[in-house]
């Protein structure tokens, strides 16, 4: 069996269990939350020996050229000394303002320390000071801030009961707190060029983060395409920043914002149903669209296959989907 050292602890892997894992049964605190490969919250670095391919999926080329990996992807076949990432996919922040966008969503704006190149629409993986990891979608555009006041980052956040993240931001955490920022990952973000091609956003619940950074993007590039988002919850209560997107969609002839709650007590400006029959009934045919779909697991794979039966190729769907952790 392979061994693995980190920092001062050195753990013998059992069969099939990966280098995270094997960590945290010898109680070594490391900064995880899916356990699915999908996060990025638990990126380690090779420091001797070299991690399998299959845990460095999805990284960018640059990550991999630094022995970056997944530790719950990382089966390793041999000793594999292991480290803490590097200032170039870890940077410090301070939260700069909480705000309640909703009952269950809060909007957290961070202002890092340093640069920070992202583009709206990828992930970063946000780090407690105790290695409590969870990732998130950037809903701004760097662009964003006052001259002068640095790299502005911002997240919708999800309140979960009991969760541990979600909990603290909006019960604990200040402004001015020291927070760190893995990232940012994700390939969901809008590439300028094509701009006369219609392009369709979908989402749920606090999925709309990186739809509402895409959608900016597009606009601000001057993408003159026909440009489409709906956006589902479960009750009227759940669709936060509507009046915003409705002044977008005034404001943007080309823009057009589809609401859609589950079900509701009382008629209003959505619809109600499913989003993915909702989404085909107004636009039943997509050949020749781009594509961007966000959400939980599920509705992520229930989207990809709506677009791509109605006409989309799968080279121009683009998604980021994550799984909830407390």
């Amino acid at each position: 069996m392979a061994t693995v050292r980190f920092q001062n602890h050195s753990c013998e892997l059992i069969a099939g269990e990966s280098v995270l894992d094997g960590l945290l049964r010898h109680g070594v605190a490391v900064p995880h939350a899916c356990k699915a490969g999908s996060c990025g919250s638990c990126l380690m670095r090779a420091a001797e020996g070299e991690a399998p391919a299959a845990a460095q999926a999805g990284l960018k080329d640059s990550w991999k050229a630094r022995g970056y990996f997944l530790a719950c992807q990382c089966q390793p076949d041999r000793d594999l000394a292991v480290a803490e990432v590097g200032g170039d996919a870890r940077v410090a922040a301070i939260i700069a303002s909480l705000e309640r966008l909703s009952p269950d969503v809060l909007l957290v704006r961070l202002l890092c320390e340093g640069g920070f190149a992202f583009r709206a629409g990828q992930y970063v993986t946000l780090v407690r000071e105790d290695n409590l990891a969870r990732s998130y979608s950037i809903a701004n555009l760097p662009g964003d801030g006052r001259a002068g006041e640095g790299t502005i980052v911002e997240l919708h956040v999800r309140l979960i009961p009991d969760g541990r993240m979600s909990g603290w931001l909006a019960g604990r955490a200040r402004p001015g707190t020291r927070v760190h920022l893995l990232g940012p990952s994700g390939e969901c973000f809008y590439v300028p060029g094509r701009e006369e091609q219609p392009i369709v956003l979908a989402g749920a619940g606090t999925g709309l983060a990186p739809l509402y950074g895409i959608l900016r993007d597009a606009l601000a590039a001057g993408h003159r395409g026909e440009i489409h988002l709906f956006h589902g919850a479960v009750r009227p209560a759940g669709l936060y920043l509507s009046g915003e997107l409705l002044r977008m969609a005034a404001a943007n002839e080309n823009f057009r914002y589809t609401p859609a709650v589950l079900s509701s007590d009382e008629p209003g400006p959505f619809e109600v149903g499913p989003i993915d029959r909702i989404l085909t009934g107004r636009l039943p045919k997509l050949e020749g669209w781009r594509g961007f779909v966000c959400g939980d697991p599920g509705l992520v794979r229930s989207l990809r296959k709506t677009l791509f039966l109605s006409g989309m190729s799968m080279r121009d769907i683009y998604s980021d989907s994550f799984q909830p952790a407390v």
